[in-house]
Formats: C-alpha cells, sequence, structure tokens
C-alpha cells in the first residue's frame, strides 16, 4: 500500500463532487449569486492550507466511512443542504467515475494527469476569486513537488492502492451504461482499441534474441485490437495541455446525474458489503480524521434563512424511494466526530475526538 495515495484520491473525488454540484446547481436554476457561493465556499473549505497540510503527510489510505464523512462535511460547507440519499447518490457518482479514471488510466504516471485535469477545471470555477485561485495554485505546487519526482514503480503502487479500494464498488451510473463503457452488473468494459500507452508499441511482433543481443527472428501475430501510436505525453506542469480527457467534466445540463441501485445481484452485495471486523488501527484512523476535520472548521454554514436544498434525484418522491430501497451493504455511515483543538496546545494540529453535538 502507497502512503501517497490519498492526496490523488481527494482531489479526484473532490473534482468530480464539483462537477456534480455544478451540474445540479444549473440544472435547478439556482441563482448565479447562489449558485457561485456555494462552488466557493467549497473550493474555499477543500483547499483550507492546514486540512492540505494533514492531506499531503505521507499515511495510509481512509476507509470508505472515514472519506465519506469529509466530503459529506466539505459538500456542506456553504448553504447549500443535501438529503441522505441525495448525498449517498453524490458519493456513488464520484467514487464510479474515479474508478473508471483509474481503471482506464494508461500509464500509472498518468494518475497525476488525471489530477491535474481536475485542478485545470476546478481553477477555471473560481478564476474570478484570487484569493481562492491563489489556493489553488499552491495545491498544484505542491503535486509537482511532491509527485513528479516518483519513479513508475511508485506509482504502480499508488495505482494498485486506489484498485484495492474501488474494486468492490460496482454501482450502475447511466452515462457509463448509455456510453457502453459499463455492464449491467456494473463492471467496466475495457477498451481494445486506440492509442497504446506513451513509450510502448502498438502489439503485433515478437522478436526472439540470441544470447549475445542479436536479434534472430521476427513473429507476426493478431492483436485482437483496433490499436494506434500513442499520444505525446501530458504536460506535468502547472499551465500546459495534458493530452489525455480522464478527469475532464463529462456532466451538463441536458445530460444528467442518475444512478441505478436496483438489480444489485447478490453475488455483488456481499462483495460490496461494509466488513464489520474490528480494526485495530481504527482508533488512530479517526485520530487522522479528526485533524483533517480540524482543517475544516473554520468554514460555518451560512444561516437557515439563506439555505437552500438541492435534489440530485428528478422528484422529492423518487430521493424519498431510493432512501428507503437502499441496500445496507451499500450503506458507509458518516463518523460523528468533531474535532476541537486541546487548550493549551503547544501543537497546531493537536486535536482532541469529541462528539458532534
Amino acid at each position: 500500500m502507497s502512503s501517497r495515495t490519498l492526496p490523488l484520491l481527494f482531489l479526484g473525488l473532490g473534482g468530480e463532487m464539483l462537477y456534480i454540484l455544478d451540474q445540479r446547481l444549473r440544472a435547478q436554476s439556482i441563482p448565479p449569486d447562489k449558485a457561485r457561493k456555494v462552488m466557493n465556499d467549497i473550493i474555499t473549505t477543500m483547499f483550507n492550507k492546514k486540512f492540505l497540510e494533514e492531506l499531503f503527510k505521507p499515511q495510509e489510505l481512509y476507509s470508505k466511512k472515514a472519506l465519506r464523512t469529509v466530503f459529506d462535511r466539505l459538500a456542506h460547507a456553504s448553504i447549500m443542504r443535501l438529503n441522505q440519499a441525495s448525498m449517498d447518490k453524490l458519493y456513488d457518482l464520484m467514487t464510479m467515475a474515479c474508478k473508471y479514471q483509474v481503471l482506464l488510466c494508461p500509464r500509472p504516471k498518468d494518475l497525476l494527469l488525471v489530477s491535474f485535469n481536475h485542478m485545470d477545471a476546478i481553477k477555471d470555477l473560481v478564476k474570478e476569486a484570487p484569493p481562492i485561485l491563489s489556493q489553488v495554485d499552491d495545491t498544484y505546487r505542491q503535486l509537482i513537488e511532491i509527485y513528479t519526482p516518483l519513479s513508475s514503480g511508485e506509482f504502480q503502487l499508488i495505482r494498485q492502492t486506489l484498485l484495492i479500494f474501488f474494486q468492490d464498488m460496482h454501482i450502475r451510473v447511466s452515462i457509463f451504461l448509455k456510453d457502453k463503457v459499463q455492464n449491467s452488473n456494473g463492471r467496466f468494459v475495457l477498451p481494445t482499441s486506440g492509442p497504446v500507452p506513451h513509450g510502448t508499441q502498438v502489439p503485433s511482433l515478437i522478436r526472439l534474441f540470441r544470447c549475445n543481443g542479436e536479434e534472430s527472428r521476427r513473429f507476426q501475430f493478431q492483436s485482437g485490437g483496433t490499436y494506434s501510436s500513442a499520444l505525446r505525453p501530458g504536460s506535468l506542469e502547472m499551465f500546459g495541455d495534458r493530452v489525455i480527457k480522464l478527469g475532464t467534466n463529462m456532466y451538463s445540463v441536458s445530460r444528467p446525474v442518475e444512478t441505478h441501485m436496483s438489480g444489485t445481484s447478490k453475488n455483488s452485495a456481499q462483495n460490496t458489503k461494509v466488513n464489520t471486523t474490528p480494526n485495530p488501527l481504527a482508533k488512530e484512523e479517526l485520530n487522522m480524521l479528526a485533524r483533517l476535520m480540524g482543517g475544516l472548521e473554520g468554514q460555518k454554514p451560512g444561516s437557515a434563512d439563506s439555505g437552500f436544498r438541492v435534489n440530485l434525484f428528478a422528484t422529492d418522491e423518487e430521493e424519498e424511494e431510493a432512501l428507503m430501497s437502499r441496500p445496507d451493504e451499500l450503506s458507509y455511515g458518516v463518523l460523528n466526530i468533531q474535532a476541537t483543538k486541546v487548550q493549551p496546545n503547544p501543537n497546531p494540529t493537536d486535536y482532541r475526538l469529541t462528539p458532534d453535538p
């Protein structure tokens, strides 16, 4: 397991969350000033300096429940509110989109390009807010400083860690089903065509070599796919062409966000079921999560009068039905904790767990 996985996972899930919320705010005709406030507040909280200091420390990947708690706090960092069913749907869409991106990433190192695609889109959302833009730029610099020196083997370990995290998630998403990149059982379809990864050749040739390194024979074979030469490598600078499209926004007002929870197979449900075995590292994970939550406490929600609710379903009835029919094995729940600073506190990142009010 890689100790450098969490920041890339957080930025991927956070980017997808912002894409979805932006689509729903526009689809529900939320006034532009309120929609802009919601996006700015969430991005400000997401790129909070203390929060990112904790996030970028080398550490094990958090559990699904712990990450769900972080994003529940993030989604409610402004005047917008989501009911539980809509929050469940939002998290499902986020996780399945990120799983798709990790599976289809041409090379392990291209995971960084996927993160930069998310960052580029986030930067565009706050281009008229210089203070928030500065926070995003600082995160670019951290990504470049920490991840560009890593070897291909280290990126492969990050990819394996992400695949282990996503391996039991098979939720059907309408966009993926319509594009025929996901089967009815929720599993993704890997392509057998298109450009090969940078640094590789189109498969069709086997070469045999003698002990002295001289080529002795060649064999041609049918690859079973329609492959083309590799594209040029994407830019790993703060500005540049990322080349790959994974991590860009796939939603629009006319392309709704939908998931399908019905018809989950028995085997899939068993595989997806949350592990209830006591975790000896649970206390340590909660303490790390408390420190992360400490970075989120600075953002206060708006008043009840200015707040509004966003529905990720077509109607309130559909939302209520989704809440009642959601399988227990797909419910990760939220950890009800609050991080409060210990007083006196010589260490600004020392926090204590207390129950939520």
